[in-house]
């Protein structure tokens, strides 16, 4: 088995730099990869802020956090990850994206370097018969946030070998991350439970059968879970949320996956949880209030 000690992240959104920043504070030399500069500049301050974090906690260092960032180059092209061993791609939830950047990314990899998809449902199998590496292309999903989440979902497509499996398996333990097989089902395991009952929380509240807090509290207080479904919508964001949801209503055809109505209407509006200020919660108040 071939150890992984170049890695390569493509997009440096929330994931992207979650990815690299744990990475590079397992000792890998990182390339993060994005078209934008600016968003490139965000990622590196976003990272070094988060490691100021850790080092305040006492989690690390201030010299394990110059070398985890000295280890990390950014580039804007796919040139860069020419002596990856590994790329992951962390680009968004969205299919015709994804096979696009492979297209452009595959001739420019060598020839045994493993590639990997974050994306949080759409079948691997599919993904994989868009690149020229079917049996060395797998699922790696991280969870939000990266540096905080244990949990990383392994998933083999149809093609996956054993070398590339037991490869990544490795690579997420490195990583500090638990390793756990799902299979190459559209939404793996974790969105296949997950997110159908965030999408039934939302078509509660549409039905009246809750306002906001009251299925918030509800679970939070009745389940015992650390955060209420709707402030976790506006937390995963409402337009990954329903991406999901499409992928499973579509790859298993089964009605119960369809997504609310709400759903829909708040993305159409452009209330996409925290990330644009605005979702179930309005994130102008402290605390946040609910918009509905």
């Amino acid at each position: 088995m071939a150890e992984i000690r170049t890695l390569g992240v493509i997009g440096a959104g929330l994931m992207g730099n979650g990815i690299a920043h744990v990475a590079a504070q397992s000792g890998l030399s990182v390339v993060l990869m994005d078209v934008s500069q600016a968003a490139l500049d965000k990622a590196l301050a976003t990272m070094s802020g988060n490691m100021d974090r850790q080092v305040k906690k006492g989690a690390i260092t201030a010299e394990d956090k110059a070398a985890a960032l000295a280890r990390i180059t950014t580039a804007t092209a796919n040139d860069a990850f020419a002596a990856c061993d590994m790329v992951i791609e962390a680009a968004t939830e969205n299919e015709a994206v994804k096979t696009k950047i492979f297209a452009a990314l595959c001739p420019v990899l060598k020839p045994e370097a493993i590639l990997a998809s974050n994306t949080s449902s759409i079948p691997i199998t599919r993904l994989a018969a868009a690149t020229d590496r079917p049996q060395r292309f797998i699922g790696m999903h991280f969870f939000n946030p990266v540096p905080m989440m244990k949990l990383v979902e392994i998933i083999r497509g149809l093609a996956t070998d054993d070398a590339t499996a037991a490869a990544v398996k490795a690579l997420a333990e490195r990583m500090g991350k638990v390793a756990v097989p799902a299979g190459d089902w559209p939404g793996f395991v974790v969105n296949r439970i997950l997110c159908p009952m965030i999408n039934e929380a939302i078509q509660a509240l549409m039905e009246g059968v809750g306002d906001v807090r009251a299925i918030d509290d509800g679970l939070k207080l009745g389940a015992n879970h650390p955060m209420g479904p709707l402030e976790l919508a506006d937390f995963v964001g409402l337009d990954t949320l329903l991406s999901v949801m499409k992928v499973l209503h579509e790859g298993l055809g089964d009605p119960k996956y369809r997504p609310s109505p709400l759903l829909a209407k708040y993305v159409e509006a452009g209330w996409l949880g925290r990330k644009s200020g605005r979702g179930f919660y309005d994130y102008s108040t402290t605390p946040p209030t609910p918009t509905r």
